[in-house]
């Protein structure tokens, strides 16, 4: 399949691009039925030459071109309908009626604070391409996105999202005039998915009430499937969190599919160089060391314990806490003795054979390092953060 893409170097063109690109070289194998050959990427300064070429070969078109900010008004309709024309009309010359998904504004509704030169630009833009589609027989896919965010996204531009994450990132100030207003947001990588659904034939069919999306199998409208609905308040907060995990180590919650993890993703894009890295606080003595790297309120703590040839830790045991300790460089023997008890647990553990040993509620346990040579390393996981008012820590030897 040869596919042109408009506006190629734009947030989405880029993310498009690099996802086709994926497809195409094999390094994606997750649309088994999904051809991509040529790659045609058009945009304010390709050749016209190449918008030809293109138009001619093209087996799906992505029109992604278009003007958020101009300098004048009038420039909307000129580049939102002005080009538009110009692309449905050399599809035309070239008798190519391939299938076409137009990009398209939730402003396009005219509804509200909605109604103006940028929302008429892409309603006119809309109502072409559906004629196009009437006088040609194309297929064409009317999208109309919401804000939009995700990596690559321009920051002070016109996404919320983008220059949020950016001066949270760098130290830079941000203005939040109503914490309580809401955006409806359309994370990247859920957009790419719609669109290679559209390439494969299945796009999601939608209607609209008011600027509410209403998927309908026989809608004349378009769109991704999975938005999210928060506030500005809510945005800021969650930001506020992560640019304090390097300092606090609690990684918020981020469950699968939601919008937490799409904007964390997000955030951690617009990192300087001076902060991908950061320090984390060792713990060191005469028997080695032991570092927290990771804490959450909800699924424990994760540390990194390095003890010296020879060296004995732990001997002792938890009323409730519990942890796993899995050796992942040295060798050495992990004993576990229940309270009360005299039978000795002993493990043999070894990085040539990483596994997870249990540490268990009213059992005393050690670690002891049998090389005379090499450092133990041994990560370890706890179920619970360590609350230095209420330790569950008591000391007693295993034998």
């Amino acid at each position: 399949m040869n596919i042109l893409i408009t506006g190629a170097a734009g947030f989405v063109g880029k993310n498009l691009t690099a996802a086709l690109e994926c497809i195409r070289d094999g390094k994606d194998k997750t649309h088994p039925g999904l051809t991509v050959d040529e790659l045609y990427l058009y945009d304010i300064d390709s050749a016209p030459s190449l918008l030809e070429e293109a138009c001619a070969k093209a087996d799906f078109v992505f029109n992604l071109a278009g003007v958020n900010r101009p300098q004048n008004p009038e420039e909307f309709m000129q580049g939102n309908f002005g080009f538009a024309s110009t692309l449905l009309d050399t599809l035309k010359k070239h008798h190519n009626t391939c299938p076409i998904v137009l990009s398209s504004s939730i402003q396009a509704t005219l509804i509200g604070r909605y109604d103006g030169d940028y929302g008429r630009s892409k309603k006119a833009g809309e109502d072409l391409f559906f004629r196009y589609a009437e006088e040609t027989g194309a297929s064409v896919l009317v999208y109309r996105f919401p804000n939009l965010f995700g990596k690559w996204c321009r920051p002070n531009y016109n996404s919320a999202v983008a220059t949020f994450c950016n001066n949270i990132a760098n130290d830079l100030p941000i203005t939040v005039n109503d914490p309580a207003v809401q955006l409806e947001l359309l994370y990247i990588d859920d957009l790419v998915d719609e669109m290679i659904c559209a390439m494969e034939g299945k796009p999601h069919r939608c209607e609209f009430d008011g600027v509410s999306t209403v998927l309908t199998e026989d809608g004349r409208y378009c769109a991704a499937p999975i938005t999210h609905r928060v506030t500005l308040g809510e945005i800021v907060s969650l930001l506020e969190s992560f640019k304090a995990q390097p300092t606090t180590l609690v990684m918020p919650e981020i469950p699968h599919g939601s919008f937490a993890k799409k904007l964390y993703s997000t955030y951690l894009s617009y990192l300087p160089k001076e902060k991908i890295a950061f320090p984390l606080k060792m713990n060191v003595d005469a028997r080695g060391s032991f570092t927290e790297l990771i804490r959450s309120d909800k699924c424990g703590q994760i540390s990194v314990n390095i003890s010296k040839p020879g060296i004995t830790k732990g001997q002792h045991w938890h009323h409730t806490k519990w942890e796993f300790f899995i050796v992942v460089s040295g060798h050495g023997r992990i004993q576990l003795r229940k309270i009360g008890t005299d039978e000795v647990l002993n493990f043999e553990v070894s990085g040539e054979k990483i596994e997870a040993i249990h540490m268990l509620p009213g059992y005393t346990h050690n670690i002891i390092n049998l090389s005379d040579t090499e450092d133990l390393v041994t990560v370890m996981w706890a179920n619970e953060c360590f609350d230095p008012n209420k330790p569950d820590t008591f000391f007693e030897v295993v034998e």
